[in-house]
């Protein structure tokens, strides 16, 4: 048995990344390593009581000489009796109309092809030939690059409904092109592998053989130290999770926390705890680095009672009061007024609802309400706030600015363009929910009485 052979079983067997019954579709450019990893699975797919697929697409970056290799692993696939499923997707001419960088649209276009063709085979895996050298020189960018994940390449990860398994991270390239020349797999080579004006390929052309040299085992090596910092990794993002519950706030577009509570879990969840953040403020991509975690973490040690820090695609971090705040820029100011009379309920876009009756009402939830003097004039006003609002607070002589109660109440600058104000007919401000009311609120129950209730989901 070769050592290729011999490795990946076993490495298929201490993951368990393929059962009995599985339907596993192989990514394959009709290269060396994803060519070995489809003709053995195909020759295992009896012992493994499995089916195998092959998905083929060509980015028709080098014309004919890409279609060339379609066609290969096309007849491959017909002599070996695996279904066949390709796509021929002009990638340049994508970058042309969508724009961005050549690595992230080929990425996304290759995987949404991988989506279809999974999906075409109800496949339930999607096999990737990932291996060993592919392993160091990952992580081996990654802590050049000053990476926020330093892990490598996962054995497996979700996708979708389905999965993603990379069986061939326990053998290297050498292994890879002694079990091509045993089954005389004649694969395509891709020229553009060999030139190192790609980053990837200086690493594999300089640094590799001299890691090698030191211990033909370094991928083995590489390779454990990936599946352990992994281990580790998954353990303190639950923690981190866990413990996040508790402390941030967040919307679409921003999240918050308290600094105090945040800095009083331990440092290595402090630094998962910001890439929790920033992971779902940019929705999964990574546009930041672990300099950027580095920056705020610094940043909230210092003894400031504001300061500013600017991130990649326009989301800034400060800091409010007590309060670290992360949102994008901030778009034109919204402005809502809403009219209620006596039997009405209108919801407030940015949480909550608000109710006028004259009689108790049965609201379920978190609540809060004012009952109205006589003299204020229907129909009320709830609307956000305005250049000059005063209210009159009441158990106090004189107004104060709206402003003023924001600052001293120390509500964040993100929310005071949010905040419900609520006035009568005449524009007196009545009150300001979870803040403050004014002196139009009716003192004792007796009589006949409007209630303004506030049943709130934000404030």
């Amino acid at each position: 048995m070769l050592a290729y052979e011999e490795n990946v079983k076993q490495f298929i067997t201490h993951h368990q990344l393929i059962s009995k019954g599985d339907k596993v579709a192989v990514g394959v450019s009709g290269g060396p390593d994803s060519l070995s990893l489809l003709s053995y699975l195909e020759r295992k797919r009896k012992e493994f009581n499995i089916e195998v697929f092959a998905l083929h697409l060509d980015h028709m970056f080098r014309g004919e000489e890409s279609y060339r290799e379609l066609q290969f692993v096309e007849q491959f696939c017909e002599s070996k009796k695996i279904p066949f499923y390709a796509e021929r997707i002009n990638i340049a001419k994508e970058l042309e109309e969508e724009g961005g960088g050549l690595q992230e649209v080929s990425r996304r276009v290759r995987y949404e092809f991988f989506e279809r063709g999974l999906e075409k085979f109800s496949a339930d895996k999607l096999a990737l030939a990932h291996h060993g050298d592919d392993q160091i020189e990952t992580v081996m960018m990654q802590l050049v690059k000053g990476s926020s994940s330093r892990t490598g390449i996962p054995v497996r990860r979700a996708f979708g409904k389905r999965e993603i398994i990379r069986p061939l991270l326990s053998v290297n390239k050498d292994m890879i092109e002694e079990y091509c020349l045993h089954y005389r797999l004649n694969p395509q080579r891709d020229p553009s592998n060999e030139k190192p004006v790609y980053t990837r390929n200086r690493y594999r052309l300089e640094l590799l053989p001299f890691l090698k040299e030191e211990n033909r085992k370094v991928h083995e090596h590489f390779q454990r130290f990936s599946e352990e910092l992994n281990e580790d990794n998954r353990f303190l993002e639950e923690l981190t999770k866990e413990k996040m519950k508790n402390i941030w706030q967040k919307d679409d577009s921003m999240c918050s926390f308290e600094i105090e509570s945040f800095q009083s879990m331990p440092l290595p969840l402090q630094k998962r705890g910001i890439h929790l953040i920033l992971n779902y403020l940019y929705k999964g991509k990574k546009p930041f680095s672990y300099i950027h975690i580095q920056q705020i973490l610094q940043l909230l040690k210092e003894d400031k009672s504001s300061w500013k820090l600017d991130l990649p695609h326009g989301l800034k971090v400060c800091r409010e009061y007590q309060l670290c705040v992360f949102r994008f820029n901030a778009s034109e100011k919204r402005e809502y007024t809403f009219k209620l009379n006596c039997g009405d309920q209108v919801s407030w876009p940015y949480g909550g609802q608000f109710l006028l009756t004259d009689r108790a009402p049965e609201v379920t939830g978190e609540y809060e309400y004012m009952m109205l003097e006589e003299k204020v004039k229907l129909p009320l006003y709830i609307r956000t706030r305005k250049k000059g609002d005063k209210i009159q607070p009441k158990g106090m002589n004189g107004s104060k600015k709206l402003k003023d109660l924001f600052i001293d109440e120390k509500v964040v600058l993100a929310r005071r363009d949010q905040w419900p104000i609520v006035t009568d007919s005449e524009g007196k401000l009545l009150w300001v929910p979870g803040l403050k009311r004014s002196r139009y609120e009716k003192a004792g129950s007796n009589g006949n009485h409007l209630i303004l209730i506030y049943i709130r989901n934000h404030f």
